[in-house]
């Protein structure tokens, strides 16, 4: 009986002991698992991080590349006229953007100067006939100088139709036209031509009253009003 005895507990420990590795076994099975799920999520985690950022990126290239070309369109939108060339009677413009290329234009003077606007094509200019008799009458009603000191200002308005890339524009803005006069009254005067100054950007419908308001603050304007 003591032989039995030992040796159905020897099969019990044994048993036991069977049964505490299986459950060692499964525990680290258990935790292997869920390392390995971890392991998994984390990197499930990383990679839609990486998509994230690489997305982001794209997007944040995308809005400069956007706000970029924005910003480029509106400096091509913005021309700027100067005097390619000044002879005695005439000026010659040209855009300080060489990329723009001039179509046709529209020349608006002081309606107290009772001219019609000059519309040009092709070839941007400024001519004194266009204004000369009129300007020399408006300065002698204001009993100004015969022969000007310095540089004398006659206000005018351009509206200047142009392509830019293949795009039309159009843009308006008022200058200052520098001339000088000389001469007497019976004698007559003769009108030379100087330059063309930028004095700001102006709408198209705003154009006609923005120069009125301009010339109104001359000596000359001020007497023909």
């Amino acid at each position: 009986m003591t032989d039995e005895s030992e040796t159905t507990g020897e099969a019990t420990k044994e048993a036991r002991a069977k049964e505490a590795r299986a459950k060692e076994a499964a525990v680290i099975r258990r935790r292997w698992i869920t390392l390995g799920e971890g392991i998994a999520v984390l990197a499930v985690t990383i990679s839609a991080m990486t998509l994230y950022i690489n997305w982001s990126d794209k997007q944040d290239r995308r809005a400069e590349k956007t706000a970029e070309s924005q910003a480029a369109s509106v400096r091509a939108a913005r021309l700027v006229l100067h005097a390619d060339s000044v002879e005695g009677d005439r000026i010659r413009l040209r855009p300080t953007d060489p990329r723009q290329v001039v179509q046709s234009q529209t020349i608006l003077f002081p309606k107290a100067l009772e001219l019609t606007p000059v519309d040009t094509t092709g070839e941007p200019r400024i001519e004194a006939d266009w204004f000369a008799n009129p300007l020399k009458r408006a300065r002698e009603q204001a009993k100004l100088p015969d022969d000007s000191v310095g540089d004398e200002k006659l206000p005018v308005a351009i509206i200047t139709r142009f392509v830019i890339d293949g795009e039309p524009h159009e843009s308006a803005a008022l200058y200052d036209i520098g001339y000088g006069i000389t001469g007497r009254w019976l004698a007559g005067h003769r009108l030379s031509l100087r330059g063309l100054s930028l004095v700001n950007a102006v709408t198209v419908a705003g154009a006609q009253k923005a120069l009125d308001r301009r010339w109104a603050g001359m000596p000359a304007g001020r007497s023909a009003q």
